[in-house]
């Protein structure tokens, strides 16, 4: 379609969409009062992530040949996505920021800066500064974003897996928080980041233009879109932190195997491990006890952290009632043991009997 000069065509109109979608959720995340700083990061990252595409969604719609003025539009920051994303992942895992987040920032401030430089500059000089400064200036900031890009998702990645052992350790529900989002957000990232780095490498050793760049910010625009929804559907979900998941170290030796057998039969005489959102401390308390005893008891005595030890019991019921379920009731007998979905239940039940749920009942009717 052709508008005085303009022109929206169907690049412009997935960018569109996709923008149209994305910002006000980046804007209601930070009305969420879970996660609070997570979810301002995530809304952050999101509106930053619009930003690089905003100016090829105008772009393709004939601006810059209106208005060429538009020409370094401050608002394509990539070098702010990999650390924006990390330090989400942190917030996420730790409740809080940190004193160091700033610094992080600065290698975005000056791309943002250097955009700044050439924006306000008069057009004729802007267009002899692109031209000047633009080649070193992409080798730059693209060799700059591939090493943000490696960095950063390796420091996400290990916050993630230390945020995953703690949860193992004192969760039985710990597949909500380690399993789904937070691994699901840092594959998207994976994903993104790959795609950019074979776009950028390609355009160094050939130019691919305006066009033949479409498919980066196409998928760029896809992943934002994925980020920005299933951000929004865990922005209310709690997420315990490190800190809240920290066990005291218990001080004696004690027969630790013994202890942790007592706990495990009283955990499933008094039908404890039914509660889909059973955690150590919770646990700890009922025992009568404390957390950290507990934890050794089960690491150390029986060979099991929290949430194994928790979902072996849960599997166990499910286990003695299989044979006279129904057909189809299998999923009802889980969460009635206290699973709180159907994936965390199958896998959990593979790794105590080696067998789906529905293969022991088959098994078992047959005998």
């Amino acid at each position: 379609m052709d508008l005085h000069g303009l022109v929206f065509g169907w690049r412009t109109a997935i960018l569109t969409v996709a923008a149209a979608v994305v910002t006000p959720i980046a804007l209601g995340l930070s009305t969420q009062l879970a996660n609070r700083a997570a979810n301002r990061l995530l809304g952050l990252l999101l509106l930053v992530l619009v930003g690089v595409f905003a100016p090829w969604l105008i772009g393709f719609a004939g601006f810059y040949d209106r208005w060429r003025f538009l020409t370094f539009l401050p608002v394509a920051v990539p070098l702010w996505g990999p650390p924006l994303f990390w330090l989400y992942v942190r917030a996420l895992v730790r409740g809080r920021l940190g004193a160091d987040y700033r610094r992080h920032l600065l290698p975005g401030i000056v791309q943002w800066a250097w955009l700044w430089g050439g924006f306000v500059l008069p057009l004729d000089m802007k267009l002899r500064w692109a031209d000047l400064s633009g080649p070193a200036a992409g080798l730059v900031f693209s060799l700059a974003l591939i090493v943000s890009f490696l960095g950063y998702g390796v420091a996400s990645w290990r916050q993630l897996e230390t945020y995953r052992r703690a949860l193992v350790m004192t969760r039985s529900d710990d597949s909500r928080y380690a399993a789904r989002w937070v691994t699901r957000a840092l594959a998207a990232g994976g994903v993104l980041a790959a795609v950019w780095t074979v776009y950028a490498i390609w355009d160094l050793v050939r130019p691919l233009g305006y066009k033949g760049l479409m498919g980066l910010y196409a998928a760029l625009a896809a992943i934002t879109v994925y980020l920005a929804i299933e951000g929004w559907r865990h922005a209310s979900l709690v997420f315990p932190t490190l800190g809240e998941l920290a066990l005291e170290t218990p001080s004696q030796e004690r027969d630790w195997k013994a202890w942790g057998e007592s706990w495990l039969e009283k955990i499933r005489a008094e039908g404890l491990h039914r509660q889909p959102d059973l955690s150590l401390h919770r646990a700890a308390r009922l025992l009568g006890t404390n957390a950290g005893y507990v934890s050794r008891a089960f690491n150390q005595g029986l060979g099991l952290n929290f949430s194994r030890a928790i979902n072996r019991l849960r599997c166990e019921e499910v286990a003695a009632r299989i044979a006279d379920a129904p057909r189809g009731a299998i999923l009802d007998l889980a969460l009635e043991a206290g699973f709180s979905s159907k994936a965390s239940f199958n896998r959990a039940f593979m790794d105590r009997y080696g067998m789906t749920p529905q293969a022991m009942r088959r098994e078992r009717l047959k005998g």
